[in-house]
């Protein structure tokens, strides 16, 4: 009797015996994703600048924290190399016109969200490789297939982290390990929530009108996306079904209708 693939979808992962790497697992997005494969039996390596938060969320999610800024050159040599499970989520954010973006700004942003990725990924491949099984996951976003005005470094950063992304997938088919982007829109995260305010406060409106307005303008779903959303499919491009789906980008933005 022949086999229903689509049924491998319906399966929960379990990862146990696996490790992963999560970056800027403190909050948000990065814990979502942690927490979620941590459930799925996955040993987790958190990675976060933020101390108090991420002793907290290794705490809870009985994982292992790692205390780095991962802009330092130091950093990356600070991190395990046995890891199966690679997450590259960190990320910053800063919004300007081009003539006014500072260029010193402009290259850390791109150091951390493609210079990183690109160096943790070619840490872990090894142990990937060798044991002919891993995953790459790389936190893109809607800005990774579109862009905006007023986030060049950002906009220019996904972009690339794309195509290292598609790179890994070629390089890594033949060993067993796949590489994707999850490109989300507008997410619940304590970032997103600090605009929220601080754009209410300015225009003197609610909060609620500044989502509508500002961020889910061109979302045919209007509501914001909840962290454990993008780590739902984070857990499934880890989990049985997945094997066959690589390089490509999933968006997760509500079925946006413009840029």
């Amino acid at each position: 009797m022949t086999t229903d693939p689509g049924a491998e979808l319906t399966r929960a992962a379990d990862l146990s015996g696996t490790s992963a790497l999560v970056t800027g697992a403190a909050s948000g997005i990065g814990y979502a994703c942690a927490a979620r494969l941590a459930t799925a039996g996955c040993t987790v390596h958190l990675v976060d600048l933020d101390r108090p938060s991420v002793l907290r969320a290794a705490s809870e999610l009985d994982g292992h924290p790692h205390v780095v800024d991962l802009a330092e050159d130091s950093a990356i040599g600070q991190l395990p190399t046995a890891v199966d499970v690679l997450v590259n989520n960190a990320g910053i954010q800063h919004v300007a016109p081009i003539p006014e973006f500072p260029a010193e700004l402009f290259t850390r942003i791109q150091h951390l969200m493609v210079t990183v990725p690109f160096l943790l990924i070619q840490r872990c491949l090894p142990h990937m490789y060798a044991r002919g099984w891993g995953r790459v996951v790389n936190m893109s976003s809607v800005h990774g297939l579109r862009a905006s005005p007023n986030k060049s470094a950002y906009v220019a950063a996904k972009h690339a982290l794309e195509g290292l992304s598609k790179v890994t997938a070629l390089e890594g088919a033949r060993h067993g390990v796949t590489s994707n982007c999850v490109d989300p829109g507008y997410v619940r995260t304590p970032l997103l929530e600090g605009q929220l305010a601080a754009q209410a406060e300015t225009n003197g409106i609610t909060e609620d009108e500044v989502a509508d307005r500002v961020f889910l303008h061109h979302s045919a779903i209007k509501r914001l996306i909840e962290p454990e959303e993008v780590a739902a499919v984070v857990g499934w491009l880890c989990g049985p079904g997945s094997d066959y789906l690589t390089g490509t980008s999933i968006p997760i933005d509500g079925a946006w209708t413009a840029h």
